[in-house]
């Protein structure tokens, strides 16, 4: 089948459900509330300033915007998506990278691979999982963590990640799953999108391709939003615009070779680029250490037990040996490594307060305050204020929810 022909048979069954809900489900009082939590991967909190992004902009002058939503160490796209709908530190969910090794278990964990799928990475209680514990129904567009089964639960919808699934197609399953009837609409419905992030690291965060995807979202959001308003749902609908970092310009001006230090031989490299996580082949640390602490000036080296508290990144056996922190826009390569692939021109994974990590939080709906700007606050407290949107007591998690409390009417 077509990407083309796909399209226009989900409008066609878009369009059905709409003018069925329509007829069948007026607005009425005391309906149980929805939330729409939407992830634009890599978007930097200071795109909806300057990008032609007029759906964003309405969604934060009716709503809620943080000045930037701080991310949580390592700056990666799996660890911070687990955070954002757990409340847990990585160091206490357990995704503690976007590859991950444990030595429990037979197969490493990297983003794309069946092993991930094993629930016995993912600790903590996903948002999605607490809904249906509750009573309610979830849909889930590719968020990490929903191809699950979390504590034996999963999405009551979801899909398998598929990045050929367009992003408007993306807007139209979220809407159809709406537009279910009332004993089958999901009260939690989340989208993954990840044409800013892909922009990012191809073309760089001043690109006029990132502008160029920046736009393609904020259609995809006005489309969300428009449907909302047909299905008559928006009088009990919030919408949460989020990501999980933002990106810095990188440069092979600024590369650090992490085999002119040591023998890679004698290393297994779980992350690179910009944050770099290693573990000794033959248990020797120290040695290790040794070899790469203060060898160049521009990237900070700690043994796992001496990561600074600031992070959150110490408690859990699964966090490398040996952690580096390059300097903004500097990256940690090999020369081997760069006979075969390009460096990304855009990066992420530093120190989770440097400026460019900083990431996008807009939240709007009937609870929800008008016209506020707050100022940056720590991803971990984003799960309680979901718990609180669809009414619900959250599980135990490391955020504080009086950091958000004040967002409410």
């Amino acid at each position: 089948m077509s990407g083309r022909w796909k399209l226009h048979r989900l409008a066609l069954i878009l369009a059905l459900a709409l003018g069925c809900a329509a007829i069948a489900s007026p607005r009425q009082a005391g309906k149980s509330p929805i939330l729409i939590l939407i992830s634009f991967d890599g978007w930097r909190w200071d795109y909806i300033d300057r990008l032609p992004v007029p759906n964003l902009k309405a969604l934060a002058s009716r709503g809620v915007r943080a000045a930037k939503l701080i991310p949580s160490f390592p700056v990666l796209t799996f660890p911070n998506h687990y955070t954002i709908v757990t409340g847990l530190y990585p160091e206490h969910h357990g995704v503690v990278a976007n590859n991950i090794r444990d030595a429990s278990m037979p197969e490493r964990f990297t983003q794309s691979s069946e092993t991930a799928k094993d629930a016995r990475w993912w600790g903590g209680e996903p948002i999605w999982v607490t809904a249906i514990h509750h009573g309610q129904r979830a849909g889930t567009m590719f968020w990490p963590g929903t191809e699950v089964a979390i504590r034996g639960v999963r999405p009551t919808y979801w899909m398998t990640f598929d990045k050929r699934f367009g992003t408007r197609e993306r807007v139209a399953q979220a809407l159809t799953w709406l537009a279910l009837p009332e004993a089958e609409r999901p009260s939690f419905v989340s989208l993954y999108f990840d044409e800013v992030d892909t922009a990012g690291h191809d073309f760089g965060p001043a690109s006029p391709e990132l502008a160029a995807a920046a736009s393609h979202l904020d259609e995809a959001l006005g489309q969300l939003t428009d449907g909302v308003r047909r299905l008559g749902l928006d009088d009990r609908t919030s919408i949460i615009t989020i990501s999980d970092h933002g990106m810095t310009p990188t440069s092979y001006d600024r590369v650090i070779y992490l085999d002119a230090m040591l023998d890679i031989n004698t290393i297994e490299i779980l992350e690179y680029g910009s944050t770099l996580m290693i573990n000794p082949r033959d248990g020797n640390v120290d040695a290790v250490y040794r070899r790469l602490k203060g060898r160049h000036p521009k990237l900070s080296i700690y043994r796992r037990e001496d990561i600074p508290a600031r992070l959150h990144f110490r408690d859990n056996a699964r966090i490398p040996a040996i952690v580096g922190i390059p300097d903004d826009g500097w990256s940690v390569t090999t020369g081997q490594r760069l006979l075969t692939e390009e460096l990304h021109v855009g990066g992420h994974g530093y120190e989770p307060t440097t400026p460019n990590m900083g990431a996008l939080f807009v939240a709007a709906g009937p609870p929800l305050r008008n016209g506020l700007v707050v100022a940056p606050f720590e991803n971990i407290h984003v799960y309680d204020l979901l718990c609180r949107i669809l009414q619900f007591a959250p599980e135990k998690n490391d955020g504080d929810a009086s950091v958000t409390r004040g967002f409410l009417r």
